[in-house]
């Protein structure tokens, strides 16, 4: 069954947070942002954040599917028996090619829902364990992450990829057909280069969330300040500083000198957020104050940067007036 976007509910109301860490003055940095908090209309987990412009995002959580179409945020129904859904992970190649994935809460089966530019549909995907994570380079070259599953679809056909099955996957990001990479609860680094998986062993911490810009700039983030970059040939640590015990789930950036994290201090409860900056050579917090559990982060620019969480909280970086 597929159901149309609801008439607008939500209007994008700004409060001003905090400025960011930044300055106009740093030539590795982005010009000053600042943060605004955005009425969502939820008090919802929110987890995951895409979008096709700076006119068209895309916010998925806990039973919940939000779209902000440039001046005003929108609750959208979601398909399938009414049952209560978590989604996780929402990417798409275009605005008329979005997916969302997740679970049903009650009997943990798999949600896969598309948006194809007027509605969204619930479609099976013939897997049967928790989704986490969607990341693809087309309509036809599309991945799925879930617990002891991959899954690929080729515009036509689900398949599964026996190799990979073997982890619990919390991400999954691709810049190519043959440049794909997985990350894990155990902490491990999978990639895929068109014919089979090969894995990278780091001792690294659990990792939650897998994002780049090209085959020689992927991030990957996870539990206990763990941030590791690949330069397309191997990948290093970046430390975070601090006392506190901080969990990264997202990861965006403009550029190699402009990239943005967001973080928690807990894990599958609330926790403090931060949204934090690397400006190419250090990191720092964007903010000077904390907001509730910070997971997914997306821009359309440098300039246009936006972080969901918990409780229904929507974060926009703009440029000051």
């Amino acid at each position: 069954m597929k159901l149309r976007v609801l008439p607008v509910l939500i209007a994008a109301v700004l409060t001003p947070l905090v400025p960011t860490a930044c300055n106009s003055g740093d030539s590795t940095g982005p010009a000053t942002l600042v943060w605004s908090s955005v009425q969502s209309g939820t008090t919802a987990r929110l987890t995951s954040i895409w979008g096709s412009s700076a006119t068209d995002i895309w916010v998925v959580g806990y039973n919940t599917i939000l779209h902000y179409n440039g001046t005003t945020w929108s609750t959208v129904s979601i398909p399938g028996t009414g049952t209560t859904q978590f989604l996780q992970g929402v990417w798409g190649s275009s605005a008329a090619d979005v997916w969302a994935v997740g679970y049903e809460t009650t009997n943990h089966t798999p949600t896969v829902l598309h948006y194809d530019g007027v509605s969204w549909s619930s479609l099976a995907s013939g897997g049967t364990q928790l989704l986490t994570g969607v990341g693809g380079t087309s309509p036809s070259d599309l991945w799925i992450a879930g617990y002891n599953l991959m899954l690929h679809y080729d515009g036509a056909i689900w398949s599964s990829e026996p190799s990979a099955v073997y982890e619990s996957w919390e991400g999954v990001w691709a810049s190519s057909a043959s440049d794909v990479w997985a990350v894990t609860v155990r902490g491990g680094i999978v990639h895929y280069d068109g014919t089979g998986w090969s894995g990278i062993s780091g001792g690294w911490n659990t990792l939650y969330g897998v994002w780049g810009r090209s085959a020689a700039d992927v991030w990957a983030v996870g539990a206990s300040n763990t941030i590791l970059h690949s330069n397309g040939s191997s990948w290093t640590t970046l430390l975070t500083t601090g006392s506190v015990t901080t969990n990264f789930f997202g990861v965006w950036g403009s550029s190699p000198s402009d990239v943005w994290f967001v973080s928690s201090t807990g894990t599958n409860g609330p926790g403090d957020g931060m949204i934090h900056y690397y400006n190419g050579a250090t990191l720092s917090n964007a903010m000077s104050a904390t907001t509730p559990g910070l997971y997914g982060i997306w821009g359309s620019s440098a300039s246009d940067v936006w972080a969901v969480g918990d409780g229904g909280t929507i974060i926009h970086g703009s440029p000051a007036r």
